[in-house]
């Protein structure tokens, strides 16, 4: 595991907007295929109803097709009680689309712009997959870039406090779940 870190860099040397920022507002375009198809999505509506956990993605990258069946798997646990699970692609619709279908996310899908990925920027994107949980209050409680199954473990445990439920498993019993991957 270490030299691995050392060849690509621990998951905490990569940059993104740092937890206990001010999460950028953003209002994107949905892409069909997702339960909640289409319409546009704002993260300020969002937070009304409770935290929101914003993924970062491209089609083709790897770590994000590792990681985002994991998502789903909160989006499932959790569903729509009071709290927000976004996918924002850097892709565009008809390749966004087909990523959802192939990797069955059920969780809805946003858009950034591929020619000038405003939002990625405003979050200080630099890889993928990025994930942040953004509580209501707007501020950033969890960033984490890449796969690190530590952090998705923490945003569970957030998730669940958030909702005062038992915290739902999100790795089955013997499933061989990877530490970290580089995004």
């Amino acid at each position: 595991m270490k030299w691995l870190e050392r060849l690509f860099g621990g998951p905490n040397d990569m940059a993104a907007l740092p937890a206990g920022s001010k999460a950028p507002e953003f209002s994107l375009p949905a892409v069909g295929g997702g339960k909640d198809d289409g319409g546009n999505f704002s993260l300020q509506a969002a937070l009304r109803r409770g935290p929101v956990l914003a993924a970062f993605f491209k089609v083709s990258c790897p770590t994000c097709q590792y990681t985002f069946p994991y998502l789903e798997r909160l989006h499932q646990a959790y569903g729509d009680k009071k709290i927000t699970i976004v996918g924002i692609s850097q892709n565009d619709g008809s390749d966004t689309a087909a990523f959802v279908r192939e990797y069955g996310i059920t969780f809805r899908t946003l858009l950034d712009d591929p020619n000038g990925y405003a939002v990625s920027n405003a979050y200080g994107l630099t890889n993928v997959p990025s994930l942040f949980l953004i509580g209501r209050d707007g501020k950033i409680e969890i960033s984490s870039v890449g796969w690190v199954k530590q952090e998705v473990e923490d945003i569970n445990r957030k998730l669940a406090a958030a909702q005062q439920i038992t915290l739902p498993p999100i790795f089955k019993p013997g499933e061989d779940v990877r530490d970290f991957r580089a995004g």
